[in-house]
C-alpha cells in the first residue's frame, strides 16, 4: 500500500508548534492549545532527553495524543461504507491499528520538531461539531493553511480529521483503503497496515 506518509506527517505536525496568543479562541481552539502545550513540555523536558528515556518520552506523547484524537471516528470515516461490514471485534482491532499507524508517524515528527509557528484564524461551532482554521508558518516563512475538524464527545472536543491546503487526512486514507478493498480483501488491508506499523518500530 502506498500510504501518503508525506501528507500525514505534514498534517500531524501542526501539533508541534509554538502558539501565539489569540484573543478570540473558543473551547475547541483551547483544547488544541492544551494538547500542544502538553506535548511541547514533553519534547523540551531535559529529563526526558537522556539515555534510556526514549520509551518514557514516547509513552507520554502517545498519551497526550490519545486524549485529543478520536481514533474511532477517524477509523470509521476512513473505511467509509466498508465500516458497516466489519464485526464489532474487527472494528475494535481496526481502530487500534489505525491509531497505532498515525501515532507512530506522529512520534517521528515530534523528534524532528524545528519551531514551526501557528496562528489561529477562525473557529466555527455547529452543535457538537467544530472547525478551527489555523495558519502555520514554517522556519522558511512558508504559510500553510490547516483546518482541524472536531466533534464534542463526552464533554470534550476531539479531532476527527485534519486538512492541509485542502487535503483531508481521512479522505486521503478512505481513497487508499477503498482502492485496496476493491482489488483485494479486508484481511489484506489489515496485513498491509500491520506491516506499516511494524516498519515504524
Amino acid at each position: 500500500m502506498k500510504t501518503p506518509f508525506a501528507v500525514i506527517a505534514a498534517l500531524l505536525a501542526v501539533f508541534l508548534v509554538t502558539l501565539p496568543e489569540h484573543v478570540l479562541a473558543g473551547e475547541p481552539t483551547e483544547r488544541i492549545k492544551e494538547t500542544t502545550n502538553k506535548i511541547l513540555s514533553i519534547v523540551t523536558n531535559p529529563e526526558l532527553k537522556g539515555p534510556g528515556k526514549d520509551g518514557e518520552r514516547k509513552k507520554a506523547i502517545r498519551k497526550a495524543v490519545d486524549e485529543r484524537f478520536d481514533w474511532e471516528e477517524m477509523a470509521r470515516r476512513s473505511l467509509g461504507t466498508h465500516w458497516a461490514q466489519r464485526t464489532p471485534e474487527e472494528k475494535k482491532d481496526f481502530v487500534r491499528l489505525f491509531g497505532d499507524l498515525l501515532e507512530r508517524t506522529y512520534l517521528e515528527r515530534v523528534e524532528g520538531y524545528s519551531g514551526e509557528k501557528v496562528y489561529y484564524i477562525s473557529e466555527r461551532v455547529d452543535g457538537d461539531y467544530a472547525e478551527v482554521d489555523v495558519k502555520i508558518v514554517t522556519t522558511q516563512n512558508t504559510e500553510v493553511p490547516v483546518k482541524y475538524r472536531m466533534r464534542k464527545r463526552n464533554n470534550d472536543w476531539l479531532v476527527y480529521d485534519i486538512s492541509i491546503s485542502g487535503v483531508s487526512l481521512v479522505n486521503n486514507y478512505r481513497v487508499q483503503f477503498s482502492s485496496i478493498l476493491a482489488k483485494s480483501s479486508y484481511k489484506d488491508l489489515v496485513q498491509q497496515l500491520e506491516k506499516k506499523v511494524a516498519e515504524g518500530k
